[in-house]
């Protein structure tokens, strides 16, 4: 297994896992185990790779098991629950500092084949992405939707991110965490 920065060849097979995990076409088999929920276009992508080097993923023979997505919050801001956390940054605050768009950036979604989840795949990949965004911000915001208990338990237990707010977007509710991207 390898896991390195994704390219622009790398794409299609980051879409074939986000298709297989992402709530509007899970089998709902696999839900519980959880999903991901954010669309992207081909556009949207190349300039996450691109722009944002922000996609991670973790390759076994060719084959893409898993990713992690990161980028600054402009790049995200185009999306609407994404302007919103953006809004609610400065109510928040994690160790000691402000949330702001200049000190931290939104990370997510992070998916892993179901065949290699348990297997430590998840905290590689993990780690991996917040190592990549570490020379730029000192602090990782993500969320969860509360309805993904598996999601919230990794991060808050095999990764120990912070919850720092919870809230309301579109008639879901979700869970706001950090964590320092400097963690050794």
């Amino acid at each position: 297994m390898e896991i390195v920065k994704a390219k622009i060849s790398d794409l299609d097979g980051v879409m074939d896992l986000h298709k297989r995990y992402h709530i509007n076409s899970i089998d709902p088999a696999d839900k519980p185990d959880g999903f991901v929920t954010t669309n992207f276009t081909s556009e949207q992508l190349h300039a996450l790779v691109e722009k944002e080097c922000g996609i991670m993923i973790a390759r076994d023979g060719g084959r893409i098991i898993s990713y992690a997505m990161a980028a600054s919050w402009q790049f995200w801001a185009e999306w609407p629950l994404f302007s919103y956390m953006i809004q609610k940054l400065p109510e928040n605050s994690f160790n000691g500092q402000s949330l702001t768009v200049e000190n931290s950036y939104q990370y997510g979604p992070i998916c892993v084949d179901k065949a290699y989840r348990g297997s430590g795949v998840f905290e590689k990949v993990f780690y991996a992405s917040l190592d990549s965004m570490a020379g730029r911000y000192p602090i990782m915001v993500t969320f969860i939707n509360q309805i993904n208990p598996r999601s919230y338990k990794a991060h808050t237990q095999k990764v120990n991110m912070t919850v720092v707010d919870t809230f309301q977007f579109n008639n879901n509710d979700y869970y706001m965490l950090a964590c320092p991207t400097k963690y050794k």
